[in-house]
């Protein structure tokens, strides 16, 4: 198994536990657990198109990772990110 694969597979289980846990009301979609599963698991499978320059899944796992990242600082109140 290739370098690419090992990390794809372990991204594709971290995005799918996190779907899994949201879809039988473990936890919430705007838990802090399930933006990070996305963020980790969307960009470990960005850097894995790369690997393998596949670029449209590229793409789309680029702008799935900065949309979570984006969720993290929708509800923050201002002021609180430097405390």
């Amino acid at each position: 198994m290739k370098t690419s694969d090992i990390i794809a597979t372990v991204g594709v289980i971290i995005l799918l536990v996190g779907f899994f846990l949201n879809l039988n009301k473990r936890i919430a979609s705007d838990s802090k657990f399930y933006i990070w599963c996305n963020i980790i698991g969307a960009g470990m499978n960005c850097y894995a198109s790369y690997l393998i320059s596949f670029y449209p899944f590229l793409i789309l796992e680029a702008i799935w990772t900065a949309v979570a990242a984006a969720s993290l600082f929708k509800n923050v109140p201002r002021g609180t990110l430097n405390e």
